[in-house]
């Protein structure tokens, strides 16, 4: 039995809401991934239905054993519908946010289509968009992020 979307979305915020309690007395380091998804020269950014609404790049939790390319892969496919297996490695980044450290890793790939099936339960939208023209609220690491981009594509 599928749960409405309204349902599921309700309890991603909840969920969300929970993990934040979470983060705020524990205080964790997360392991996790984003990925910067190009098609020609246009970056994919996406909205969550939950927690903050700007736009970021897609990503995710690493799991535990999990390998953070392989969790780049399932993310990807989880989130946007779409198998990537050719992604390069951009390294890691380290911040504090939501009361909790962020240990990133950072992946790019670059697709032959812009073909993607969003999860809507998780995302709110998905667009493409021209890096010189990147809407005005954005996540706090995507122009940190997508810096490293453009040193990695001209070295």
């Amino acid at each position: 039995m599928r749960v409405p979307l309204k349902a599921g979305r309700l309890g991603m915020r909840c969920a969300y809401v929970g993990l934040r309690v979470y983060w705020r007395v524990a205080r964790p380091t997360v392991v996790g991934v984003k990925c910067v998804v190009t098609n020609d020269d246009d970056v994919l950014l996406v909205r969550h239905t939950y927690g903050h609404r700007a736009w970021d790049l897609p990503g995710g939790t690493v799991r535990r054993r999990e390998l953070p390319i392989d969790a780049a892969r399932r993310e990807m496919h989880e989130e946007l519908g779409r198998r990537i297996e050719d992604w390069q490695m951009l390294g890691t980044m380290n911040a504090t946010a939501d009361h909790h450290d962020d240990n990133l890793h950072l992946f790019t790939a670059d697709i032959g289509d812009r073909r993607i099936d969003i999860d809507l339960l998780e995302l709110a939208e998905a667009v493409w968009f021209a890096p010189d023209d990147l809407p005005p609220d954005i996540g706090p690491y995507v122009g940190k992020i997508l810096a490293r981009v453009r040193l990695v594509t001209e070295a």
